[in-house]
């Protein structure tokens, strides 16, 4: 199992180059191919509006922006060339989320940031990564806003639960484990009995993925002072972790995205990057 080809989501947002520069990274470690998709937008105008506003500053509004992606791919082009990474990148027109979780399909991963930009006439920016992690069907990347070009995926903590979500999380990131100077299976007030994780709470996924490879130990805590996304965050901050892997929790209710609270506290506060599944 390899990771050989890695989506980013390009745009004219401050946070373009963290998550290339994190792509970048994840690519030079994995030997990975990276593929840039900008995406063109039709702005959002009440239709009350777009009379006023007339259909010819539209189209200029739209090329505006095209010309914009072109200076940001030509940027990703020279990037990931001086890097020795090999890439592509192209601009496709619709709807953001849509075209990012079609798009990565083709792929093994998609990078994407902590908070992408709401653009005035671009609504619902902060939700993309919410529904983009609901709905691609691949596993994403999520950059914090605080990202510094550091290392990524040497050093590793693994959120587990023995949930559905967490294993595929877990098997999703497997190429990016196996590349790990260190991988720590940490779970958050592990239950004895029948629904619980053993009499070592971690042992088993820790020896599944030594077969693996991975050169990973099982890790618990428990506390009743802390919840558990507090938990992992001051774990990471504690072995020094460069990346946590996370199930992402949630569900599609019509058109409300739900997020679970550790999930969504993990979006909210992350100090690195985060792989996630759902």
């Amino acid at each position: 199992m390899a990771m050989k080809d890695i989506y980013v989501h390009l745009d004219a947002s401050a946070d373009c180059k963290r998550r290339v520069d994190a792509g970048v990274r994840l690519a030079q470690r994995l030997d990975s191919r990276m593929t840039g998709i900008a995406v063109v937008q039709r702005p959002y105008v009440p239709p009350y509006a777009e009379v006023e506003i007339g259909a010819e500053i539209l189209e200029q509004h739209q090329q505006a922006v095209r010309d914009t992606l072109e200076h940001i791919g030509a940027a990703f082009e020279e990037r990931t060339g001086s890097a020795g990474v090999d890439a592509e990148w192209r601009i496709v027109d619709g709807e953001p989320v849509g075209v990012l979780s079609e798009h990565c399909r083709y792929g093994d991963l998609l990078v994407l940031s902590q908070d992408a930009d709401s653009h005035d006439l671009l609504p619902g920016g902060h939700e993309m990564p919410d529904r983009v992690i609901l709905t691609a069907g691949r596993p994403v990347l999520v950059v914090p806003n605080i990202y510094d070009d550091g290392e990524i995926g040497r050093c590793i903590l693994v959120g587990w639960d023995a949930g559905r979500m967490a294993a595929r999380a877990v098997h999703d990131a497997l190429p990016v484990l196996q590349k790990a100077d260190k991988v720590t299976i940490m779970i958050a007030n592990p239950e004895p009995g029948e629904d619980g994780h053993g009499d070592l709470p971690g042992a088993d996924l820790a020896a599944h993925l030594a077969r693996h490879g991975v050169n990973a130990e099982a890790d618990h805590v428990t506390s009743k002072d802390m919840d558990i996304g507090d938990l992992l965050l001051s774990r990471a901050a504690d072995i020094q972790a460069d990346m946590i892997v996370l199930g992402a929790y949630g569900h599609a209710r019509w058109r409300e995205l739900v997020l679970g609270g550790v999930t969504r506290h993990m979006l909210d506060s992350m100090p690195v990057p985060v792989f996630m599944s759902h």
